[in-house]
């Protein structure tokens, strides 16, 4: 008899209504070149604690914020960490899957970062700007964010949120990765239009800003997106290091670019499944 191939439960919320965009089209994509490789079943992330332990590991792709059902994914972790679940992602993710305090921590350590701080007592410790950006510690998908002026920003230092400077930046640009290899870059050319992504050639430069998160966030295998700004001065910041359920524009992509993603995909899961726990 052949080997049995791996099972694979894959949490996605195909119903997931993002702004401009079909997340579903992605997985459908992504699920139908899998299935070559994997025996592979889809579900919501609300159903993924019930049935996982039918299956060899479990793929958290685009499932949306968690905070839409915190109950769910917090039962999903405890009962995946105490069953010894192969979750992929590594549930042992240090960036967005764990919220945003990563975002405070790479700003103390000297990380390239917007300059991030939580505290009305901290302020000082932000450049001086005529507007800040205030999100909540634990939001997702710009939910909650707000742009407030310098002279009310004080108010908004609740002790829930983070405050960055309103930063007037060239373009944002996005390097994804397989496993810490990395596989391609999108940018939004026209601030304007921010969900209009074009292919981007990294210098050495910005693959060594990239690389120097993803091996901070020190996640063996998955997926992780490195998503950045172009600083006045030229300089590359992090925005956000996606950790947990990255979009990942395959659209913008071609079919050779496409194809080697899946390919690598494909390797990483292979690799992952046949981990020693």
């Amino acid at each position: 008899m052949p080997p049995a191939r791996p099972r694979i439960l894959y949490a996605t919320d195909l119903a997931y209504p993002a702004r401009g965009r079909r997340y579903c089209d992605e997985d459908i994509f992504l699920t139908s070149r899998l299935r070559d490789d994997f025996d592979l079943a889809l579900c919501h992330p609300r159903d993924a604690a019930a049935l996982m332990a039918a299956f060899d590991a479990v793929v958290v792709r685009n499932s949306g914020p968690v905070l839409h059902y915190q109950n769910a994914y917090d039962d999903f972790r405890r009962r995946a960490l105490a069953d010894g679940t192969r979750v992929y992602n590594p549930l042992s993710g240090k960036a967005d899957m764990a919220g945003k305090q990563y975002l405070l921590d790479l700003t103390t350590a000297g990380y390239p970062v917007i300059p991030t701080v939580d505290s009305a007592d901290d302020l000082h410790l932000l450049p001086d700007a005529d507007r800040y950006v205030v999100k909540p510690e634990l939001g997702a998908d710009s939910i909650g964010l707000r742009i407030v002026p310098a002279e009310r920003v004080r108010d908004s230092a609740d002790g829930n949120v983070l405050i960055q400077p309103c930063i007037d930046f060239a373009y944002e640009v996005s390097f994804y990765f397989v496993d810490h290899v990395f596989q391609y870059a999108l940018y939004a050319p026209h601030t304007d239009r921010r969900w209009e992504l074009e292919p981007y050639e990294p210098t050495e430069g910005d693959l060594e800003f990239a690389r120097r998160f993803v091996e901070w966030n020190a996640i063996g295998h998955g997926i992780q997106r490195v998503d950045a700004c172009r600083a006045p001065g030229g300089e590359l910041l992090l925005v956000e290091l996606e950790d947990l359920n990255p979009y990942l524009s395959l659209d913008a992509l071609d079919d050779t670019g496409r194809d080697a993603f899946v390919a690598a995909m494909k390797a990483s899961l292979h690799r992952f499944v046949a981990a020693e726990a």
